[in-house]
């Protein structure tokens, strides 16, 4: 992704519109070049532990510009569209079961990697709650907000890991770093490690009632979806077919989970995807939303359209999925699909596909918030600063 990480002015009326009157350049994003911050790296099990407990946290609080509110867009449904975000890159930012804070990653602040951080729904009191060192990734509330999980590499010495490499005519990859899973308090203090392997583990979701963490993982070579109970004990894995199957989610009840996948057919395909596994990368792909029960069983596939969709989280009612694609974006000239992701609800037996977001630019990550009022998702919409990505806003009105 092409990125301006210096930037930290207001988003104004004029600026939108300048934005809105030029075509935006140099947007070079996709989900495997976005997710740059996630994988596992051999670490001795005695070593790890002998770190982590010497590691002394305390939460940072930044003071921030406060949300400005965007003039009105072409989007459905959406009203009230707010920035919450300025400094550095951010993404992935999820609702507490309350709705009324969010939790996302960001690399503000002059990080190298990404940290974990909360903020309240107004864009206020922005605190850091993982460690300092390390990449840190896809993070969710606990029930209650009083407890909070996240992937972390904190457990590996250095400011950030080591890229994977991969073939220089692999225009995009998302390298698979060696993150664990940790579930720490809401403040970040009493961190405690919920996985233990030296590949990838990420991608955690909490399960309403609080019992279950849905996750993805490398760790028996492919890349599948598990679940766990909310210590890390009772592993189940919910998806065994060769190729991609992951950012999985619960269904507000518990009942179901959505996730996004990419299973190859060719020999060709099979081949690259061995590759990928070890190696520790994935090269873009096309990428499909399904759903299934939450023990694995009544798998069923919800797009086939060719493009990357991906980034799936449920209505709250419970009978909807919204997601990201570029399924509209299709280029002649490149006979390929382009950079601008939108976003889209469909309904859980595939029906009723509806776009909700109309611009030229990245959106993504999108969550409702629990009580159905409010809708967050990470874009590229800051025309001050259209290399990067920052956290939005808006209420639903359906």
């Amino acid at each position: 992704m092409c990125t301006d990480r210096n930037y930290n002015g207001p988003l104004t009326s004029k600026a939108l519109a300048r934005h809105q009157a030029r075509k935006v350049q140099c947007i070079e994003i996709s989900i495997v070049e976005y997710q740059s911050f996630i994988t596992p790296f051999e670490f001795p099990m005695n070593k790890k532990i002998a770190f982590l407990c010497g590691l002394l946290f305390s939460p940072t609080v930044l003071a921030d510009k406060g949300a400005v509110i965007l003039q009105p867009s072409n989007d459905r449904y959406m009203s009230n569209l707010t920035q919450l975000t300025f400094d550095g890159d951010n993404g992935e930012a999820y609702f507490s079961f309350d709705s009324q804070q969010l939790i996302y990653q960001s690399n503000r602040s002059g990080y190298q990697c990404d940290k974990i951080w909360t903020m309240a729904i107004d864009g206020s009191n922005k605190k850091m709650v993982s460690p300092s060192h390390g990449a840190h990734t896809c993070s969710f509330f606990f029930p209650g907000a009083r407890s909070i999980v996240f992937a972390s590499t904190s457990h590996l010495e250095g400011a950030c890991p080591p890229k994977p490499k991969w073939p220089s005519q692999i225009r995009y990859a998302w390298p698979l770093y060696p993150y664990d899973i940790y579930r720490a308090n809401a403040d970040g203090s009493g961190l405690t490690v919920l996985t233990d392997n030296p590949r990838y583990d990420a991608e955690p979701i909490v399960s309403s009632d609080g019992k279950s963490i849905v996750f993805g993982s490398q760790r028996e070579g492919d890349f599948d979806i598990y679940r766990m109970d909310a210590d890390g004990g009772n592993v189940k894995r919910l998806t065994d077919t060769l190729g991609y199957d992951g950012g999985p989610w619960f269904a507000p009840d518990g009942s179901k989970v959505a996730w996004r996948a990419w299973h190859p057919q060719t020999e060709a395909e099979k081949a690259q995807w061995r590759v990928n596994m070890e190696e520790n990368y994935i090269q873009s792909m096309p990428l499909d939303i399904w759903v299934m029960d939450a023990d694995g069983s009544n798998k069923k596939r919800l797009t086939d359209n060719g493009a990357t969709n991906w980034a799936p989280s449920w209505h709250p009612d419970g009978k909807r999925i919204v997601f990201s694609s570029n399924k509209d974006d299709w280029r002649e000239d490149i006979q390929k699909f382009g950079h601008n992701f939108e976003l889209y609800l469909i309904n859980t037996d595939g029906t009723g596909l509806e776009r909700i977001t109309y611009n030229k630019v990245f959106d993504s990550f999108p969550m409702f918030s629990p009580n159905g009022k409010k809708i967050v998702f990470a874009s590229n919409r800051n025309a001050q600063k259209p290399r990067a990505t920052d956290i939005f806003i808006a209420d639903w009105n359906e």
